[in-house]
């Protein structure tokens, strides 16, 4: 897998999540975040990619990127991992620590509940999915 690929994939991610959208409940961009972990779903039909930037002092910020605006880096990048036909994963965990440079990228192969946010979870689910990223790759 080439790094280009990665450092393309996490760039589109900061961009979409930072685009104005319409309906959106944050007010602007999300500037002063230090990390991020957007969840990228590849249901039935449908995509989706939403997570968390997580700002100093302990902050969190709930993001989303639309679909159309990251679809060509999720492409690339799944196509480094995957042939023409292979039967993709449901779900994709982007990690990014902005302060060092780390990230880590997670397939979920078949739980499609896996990193599922709900209003009775939502607190511990940002919290596990806050990057923890003690030796992985730099981009």
């Amino acid at each position: 897998m080439s790094s280009d690929v990665t450092v393309d994939l996490i760039r589109s991610l900061i961009e979409a999540m930072n685009e104005p959208s319409l309906g959106s409940t944050v007010q602007g961009p999300v500037e002063d975040w230090e990390s991020l972990a957007i969840v990228l779903e590849f249901g039935d039909g449908y995509r989706s990619a939403s997570g968390y930037a997580y700002l100093p002092e302990g902050a969190v910020a709930p993001v989303a990127c639309r679909w159309s605006s990251i679809r060509p880096a999720v492409d690339a990048y799944l196509g480094s991992y995957y042939e023409p036909g292979d039967l993709l994963p449901v779900k994709m965990l982007v990690q990014f620590d902005r302060t060092t440079g780390k990230y880590e990228v997670t397939f979920e192969e078949t739980n499609e509940d896996r990193w599922k946010t709900r209003p009775t979870n939502y607190r511990q689910m940002r919290e596990e999915l806050r990057p923890r990223l003690d030796g992985v790759r730099n981009v």
